[in-house]
């Protein structure tokens, strides 16, 4: 009972996450399936693929409903994303889980301090990219793929900074255009470790996942409209310190395997 609770409050966690910042799905995602439900690394990380895709893609669509997806920064960014999670999924199968867990833990302690960081335009989206930007997008874009397929993280916590570093949108419309994005490389990345689950021996517990989907899926809208009033800044300061505490825990736990 105790285990079914903290799973639907790290599910309503995972769906606000997304929903206000456009990222911190997968971050949460993998740690809880790991030390809650108790999957081995490997299913952990796809299981979250397939449940950060699907929580992204219901904020997406609503968004898309307010016209706030910027389509050609999701192709640009988007389409290089989706080969190399594909092309680094395939990768995994030379990495135990352990070293995967340990890589997802110093990434996640990258992006704490990228948050601490980093400040919010007010500015609406170009609706013209320079070329210079366009090349950055896509160079961005294949190394985020890369991190997502290999260690099962969305990336919203590096595509939203990338977004408002080079296409100037603000806040709004970088979280919009995220969920559009980890939408598409996450279930690409989750169709590769399918395609391989004989290989890696992967134990999908569908049930686990259609909970965590559905209830991270409504709390995402409810991020959404409760967004726009809550001071941007200050959530991401509260999420990174967070994000601090998980990676250092994470990280000592998953060294400790190796000795």
């Amino acid at each position: 009972m105790i285990e079914f609770m903290l799973i639907i409050f790290v599910a309503i966690l995972i769906g606000l996450s997304l929903g206000l910042l456009g990222s911190g799905g997968s971050i949460l995602t993998v740690p809880a399936l790991t030390y809650i439900v108790g999957q081995d690394e490997k299913t952990a990380i796809a299981s979250s693929l397939a449940i950060v895709g699907i929580i992204a893609f219901s904020g997406a669509v609503k968004f898309q409903q307010n016209k706030m997806i910027h389509w050609p920064v999701v192709l640009q960014f988007g389409l290089p994303s989706m080969l190399f999670s594909y092309l680094a999924a395939g990768l995994s199968i030379y990495f135990s889980g352990s070293e995967q867990l340990s890589l997802f833990a110093v990434i996640m302690l990258l992006a704490a301090f990228s948050m601490l960081k980093g400040k919010a335009n007010a500015n609406a989206p170009d609706k013209t990219l320079s070329d210079n930007v366009v090349l950055k997008l896509v160079f961005i874009g294949a190394i985020v793929g890369s991190i997502t397929g290999l260690v099962g993280v969305g990336g919203g916590f590096l595509i939203v900074p990338a977004l408002l570093a080079f296409t100037r949108m603000n806040m709004v419309y970088a979280v919009a255009t995220s969920l559009a994005i980890i939408t598409l490389q996450s279930l690409t990345g989750f169709i590769k470790y399918f395609s391989m689950s004989t290989q890696i021996d992967l134990k999908l517990n569908w049930q686990v996942i259609v909970i965590f989907a559905l209830i991270g899926s409504v709390s995402s809208l409810f991020g959404q409209k409760i967004a726009t009033n809550v001071p941007q800044e200050k959530l991401k300061k509260f999420f990174a310190i967070f994000l601090l505490i998980m990676s250092v825990s994470i990280l000592i736990h998953s060294i400790s395997d190796f000795f």
